[in-house]
């Protein structure tokens, strides 16, 4: 027989075949698998140098560690049970553990894209080789990378995906997603580097968590929640070869770009098909399960999952105060940009103070008595209930739709980001004026420095108030100032006693009051109750502050009341429980700081006097409709014209504050009317509604008091109306 004569042409399978030749002919211990690739390294005409070295180096980076997850905000029912409020991700992944993933997707990865997976260390010599010489020879370009090989380079993406420089983050990943040999004889490199350190299985589950399903959706998990509504572990045959098709090429086999059988579905269904095909051939599936499978019609059944706190519904404005209290815990990081990400990316589970029986009826009550827009008028209103003695924020409501979309805020004033509960640094406004519920802080003054309730001071109305003390200003003149407070229903004052100045709400009897005390102090004395300026500037103290010109959040007055129904000790808000990683392991979290804010026998005062306030003075109707009946302090305010209203009042459980604002420009209320009745008094009609629900849940126990003896003398009715004439404060 002749030699046969050469043609000039070889087939792939003959140079595949020299190739693997050389490989078995390399014959050195020990290196058998960085032989292997060598042959790749000369046909791709690439030296050896700087590339097949010690593989033991293996950069940190692709350890197997946890990969970017979502985290989760919650509250939780009664029973213990969470209830998710919204859910926050770079990348929608839930990473699982090995027997969380169905075998039929295990299944699919290897016998599609690594048929002898569990035979190679990391590099599939036959169909690396195969890929190169049909790419050299001219033909369609191939992949030919290990399931490793393809875990390293998402590593690497996933990597880029941590620099927070768009520019920096872009070239990182043109440099690791580059289709160039030098790119890939790396990722040969580093996949044997990982298949020395970590079994197969480890890389396979691993690999099933990095894995891009299209957008946002990353790993096996949050794909079978996506697309077919079930969990990795529950995927048939069919859902998880159609998963592992969109793995191959998601802008193309996504289930979610068409929405039609006729588009996506059906070229989804054509990958998948061939995925069952080599199921078969490799001996994963049997005939019959193939039948049933490719007979199966591609079924997607997208649950699009909860993103930002616009999900949350009514509780969307306490939810966006979690996340700015998570941007300042130092915690997460070391700025509130890379806190928020580090929470985006971190899987935490966040387990929050929210009492749902509280904030459903704030959420209801709202909805029933303030409308969302009304013209003329841009309305605000809102809901805080605090509970005493811890600082735990129960329920945060107000009357707007959340959306952080400039575009359609634009489309109706229904809509807004900003949280009129909390500060501006917390994602609120600029705060509102109180009005008279500021008077709590003058009373409370009044008598730390001595004085007594039945104590009365010269309260008529006067052009020129004269000069008050100002310990840390030094004295302040308002001869010249022309300034002239009103009272309610224009009453001209006289010498009002303190307690009847707090039940009526006597503008110029706490003016009085403020005469003769320290401007310095009234301030220092409301900020013991943990009451500052929602802009974070200084509180104003000028004589006009004493009946309630600051603007402050109403969260802070909800948490100065809880403090005087606490026996004078205040406690920070807090929103947030307890944490849990990803790795199951507790975070810390801020806790309330807790302080005396006035002395227990002042304290003492200060609820005797605003208890009467609910029975006898400017809340009676708050008290009135409140059931079951609890021990209850309270105040009411009123800015100049109507423009705000508040009711901030507590039990020795949960102190709540209702109040309709201005948001923008003025307003006034009493000459405007709701569908649930006057604006004016839809604070009277809330809070109830409120703390009934809180006197039914928490109860209410007796709340000490009186004060230093002695303190009050028996008085008359001071024959109250409920609320001011325009100008003055209620």
């Amino acid at each position: 027989m002749g030699t046969p004569k050469f043609t000039g042409r070889r087939t792939v399978g003959g140079v595949v075949g020299g190739l693997l030749a050389l490989v078995v002919l390399s014959g050195v211990a020990g290196l058998l698998v960085t032989a292997a690739i060598t042959p790749v390294i000369a046909l791709s005409g690439l030296g050896a140098t700087n590339t097949i070295t010690v593989f033991e180096n293996l950069p940190g980076y692709l350890d197997i560690e946890p990969l970017s997850q979502k985290s989760n905000i919650y509250a939780t029912r009664n029973d213990g049970t969470s209830v998710l409020l919204a859910s926050f991700y770079d990348q929608n992944r839930i990473e699982v553990d090995w027997d969380e993933i169905s075998p039929y997707a295990r299944d699919a990865v290897i016998a599609s894209e690594d048929p002898r997976f569990y035979e190679h260390g990391g590099i599939d010599a036959q169909g690396t080789l195969r890929a190169v010489v049909t790419t050299t020879l001219g033909g369609v370009t191939q992949g030919g990378s290990s399931i490793t090989q393809q875990y390293v380079k998402n590593v690497r993406v996933q990597k880029c995906e941590l620099e927070p420089d768009d520019r920096l983050r872009q070239r990182c990943y043109d440099a690791v997603t580059a289709a160039t040999p030098d790119r890939k004889i790396k990722e040969m490199r580093l996949a044997i580097g990982v298949e020395k350190k970590y079994p197969k299985n480890d890389i396979l589950r691993q690999y099933l968590n990095i894995a891009g399903f299209g957008g946002t959706v990353y790993g096996i998990e949050a794909a079978a929640n996506y697309y077919f509504g079930t969990t990795a572990a529950e995927l048939t045959l069919p859902q998880a070869a159609s998963l592992v098709a969109i793995v191959n090429n998601p802008a193309k086999f996504r289930l979610d770009n068409s929405g039609s059988e006729s588009n996506g579905y059906a070229v989804n269904k054509a990958r998948r098909d061939y995925i069952l095909r080599e199921m078969v051939k490799h001996e994963k599936i049997t005939a019959a399960e193939f039948q049933a499978a490719v007979a199966t019609p591609v079924q997607p059944a997208i649950q699009e999952p909860s993103s930002g706190c616009q999900t949350a519904g009514g509780s969307a404005y306490f939810c966006d105060y979690v996340t700015h209290l998570l941007r300042n815990d130092p915690a997460f990081g070391e700025d509130d940009g890379k806190r928020l990400q580090n929470f985006r990316r971190g899987g935490y589970a966040v387990y929050t103070t929210l009492d749902l029986d509280l904030q459903l009826a704030a959420e209801a009550t709202l909805a029933a008595n303030v409308p969302m827009e009304y013209p003329g008028w841009d309305v605000g209103s809102v809901i805080t209930s605090v509970q005493v003695g811890t600082g735990r924020v129960l329920a945060m409501a107000q009357n707007k739709r959340y959306s952080q979309d400039p575009t359609v805020q634009a489309t109706s004033a229904a809509y807004t980001e900003v949280n009129y509960n909390t500060d501006y640094a917390e994602g609120g406004s600029s705060g509102f004026q109180p009005g008279s519920t500021y008077k709590a802080f003058t009373l409370a003054e009044w008598l730390r420095t001595g004085h007594r309730l039945d104590e009365r001071v010269d309260s008529a109305r006067k052009a020129n108030w004269g000069t008050f003390d100002d310990s840390c200003r030094g004295p302040q003149n308002y001869d010249s100032q022309n300034w002239n407070p009103r009272n309610d229903a224009g009453e001209s004052g006289g010498n009002y006693s303190a307690l009847e100045s707090t039940l009526g709400s006597i503008n110029t009897g706490f003016i009085g009051m403020a005469k003769k005390l320290d401007l310095c102090g009234i301030r220092q004395t409301a900020e013991a109750f943990g009451v500052h300026r929602a802009d974070g500037s200084p509180l104003v103290q000028t004589a006009a502050a004493v009946i309630g010109t600051n603007e402050v959040a109403p969260l802070t007055m909800a948490v100065a009341f809880a403090g005087i129904a606490n026996r004078g000790v205040t406690c920070s808000p807090i929103a947030i429980d307890r944490i849990v990683g990803a790795d199951g392991d507790e975070v810390p979290v801020p806790e309330s700081e807790c302080a005396a804010s006035v002395d227990p026998t002042v304290a003492e005062g200060m609820v005797y006097a605003m208890r009467r306030v609910m029975t006898d003075g400017t809340a009676q109707q708050s008290w009135g409709a409140t059931t079951p009946r609890v021990p209850l302090i309270g105040k009411t305010g009123t800015t100049d014209g109507g423009k705000d209203t508040w009711m901030v009042g507590a039990s020795s459980k949960v102190a709540t504050v209702a109040a309709v604002v201005s948001v923008t420009g003025e307003a006034r209320q009493r000459s405007i009317r709701f569908a649930s009745g006057p604006a004016a008094t839809a604070r009277h009609r809330m809070w109830p509604d409120v703390m009934s629900v809180a006197n039914a849940k928490y109860g209410g126990d007796e709340l000490a008091e009186l004060g230093p003896t002695p303190v009050v003398v028996p008085v008359g009715d001071t024959g109250v109306s409920d609320g001011p004439t325009d100008g003055s404060d209620d």
